[in-house]
């Protein structure tokens, strides 16, 4: 510490002696002689050559000895290279391909509703049954008449090839059977259309008229039936991602609702953007044997756009940035126990997930960076660290 005080008290003398000097450099300059300014100017700068030389061996005397020296404190974090995917968060709908109205085909009163709301039905099942008009009666009658024009038939053609009566005859049976045949299979077409049938197999959703009620082609809905099996999420998507989403494509699946999650892949996707909101579509087969994904359910969707298998990803928080636009971070380096110095290194940043970045250049896998404290730090300057992630 005795050499310590000598050398302050020498930088003293010196600062002294050069502010005495001060009117003599004066009296020099008033004076006008070239020669004696430039020896002036010479002289000057030997002394704050020798106070400079002074000043930094009292620095360093001073770390040396001052062992309560405090560095900024940050926390690190050591970049290594994993696994990186970038996720796109879109919204969508579910929907269902078998999910319809049915509407009556026949005009008159609806006598028979066989189902309820909420029933589980087959393709095929009868749902209702509206009156038919006479028209069993009607067809009755047209199928005794094509029985007869039949046997008829039968007989003329038995005869005709046995060369017995004329041509005219045979082909005039014929025709009165082909006649009665088509009369048959036309009314029997229309009586069809008083029985309503499942189209496929699912659940009747809602029972819409009641029986009783007139009704007719046009009018008003019977019944609503839906699939529950066959259900998909459809989604819109921004133009920007058209080739980065493709079929197959991982989507993770959440429904808010009923507080489910799932997963899925792109089973189709669209060739048509939409000129008004700049999207196109995509479809995602979604399982639901629990019977609780319904149509028109909002699902978020996280759909994986983007993977690196061996990508260097550092926290978002770490980066820095200059009033050009240039990213940096602090890297570590000459460290000693807790203490080390900072480097100021530039990087190229990729995708950004889930308070992550990826790095593109400027680290490599091991490089330990600061990643809070960051943004008071100065280039080659030393800091003190909390333990590395």
């Amino acid at each position: 510490m005795k050499k310590i005080f000598y050398t302050l008290i020498l930088v003293a003398t010196l600062v002294a002696c050069g502010n005495k000097n001060k009117q003599t450099i004066d009296a020099v300059i008033a004076e006008g002689n070239l020669e004696k300014m430039k020896l002036k100017q010479e002289q000057i700068l030997k002394s704050y050559d020798s106070i400079g030389s002074l000043l930094r061996k009292i620095e360093g005397a001073i770390n040396e000895k001052d062992t309560l020296k405090k560095y900024p404190l940050v926390t690190t974090f050591r970049v290594k290279d994993t696994i990186f995917n970038n996720f796109v968060a879109i919204q969508g709908n579910v929907e269902t391909s078998q999910n319809i109205l049915l509407f009556p085909e026949f005009q008159g009163i609806l006598t028979r509703v066989y189902v309820k709301q909420g029933q589980t039905v087959v393709k095929g099942q009868l749902l209702a049954k509206i009156d038919d008009g006479g028209l069993s009666s009607q067809l009755e009658q047209l199928e005794t008449r094509y029985e007869l024009a039949k046997t008829t038939y039968e007989r003329q053609e038995r005869l005709w090839n046995q060369k017995i009566g004329s041509e005219i005859q045979f082909l005039q049976s014929k025709t009165t059977m082909d006649a009665a045949k088509s009369n048959v299979e036309q009314l029997r077409s229309q009586l069809g259309r008083t029985s309503v049938r499942a189209p496929f197999s699912g659940v009747i959703d809602e029972v819409i008229t009641d029986q009783g009620q007139v009704v007719a082609p046009g009018g008003q809905a019977l019944m609503r039936i839906v699939n529950l099996d066959d259900m998909y999420v459809k989604a819109s998507i921004p133009e920007n991602y058209i080739q980065s989403i493709t079929m197959g494509s991982a989507v993770a699946i959440t429904f808010p609702a009923i507080s489910l999650e799932t997963e899925g892949t792109i089973k189709s996707v669209g060739n048509y953007i939409n000129p008004t909101n700049r999207t196109f579509q995509i479809e995602i087969d979604v399982p639901n044997k629990e019977k609780n994904i319904k149509p028109n359910l909002i699902a978020n969707l996280q759909i994986n756009d983007y993977s690196n298998a061996k990508a260097l990803i550092i926290p978002s928080n770490a980066i820095q940035e200059n009033a050009r636009g240039d990213k940096y971070v602090y890297v570590l380096t000459d460290m000693a126990g807790e203490n080390a110095k900072v480097i100021q290194t530039r990087i190229e940043t990729g995708k950004k997930q889930a308070g992550f970045v990826e790095v593109l250049s400027g680290l490599k896998d091991g490089d330990v960076l600061v990643q809070e404290g960051a943004i008071s730090l100065k280039d080659g300057i030393m800091v003190t660290t909390k333990p590395i992630n």
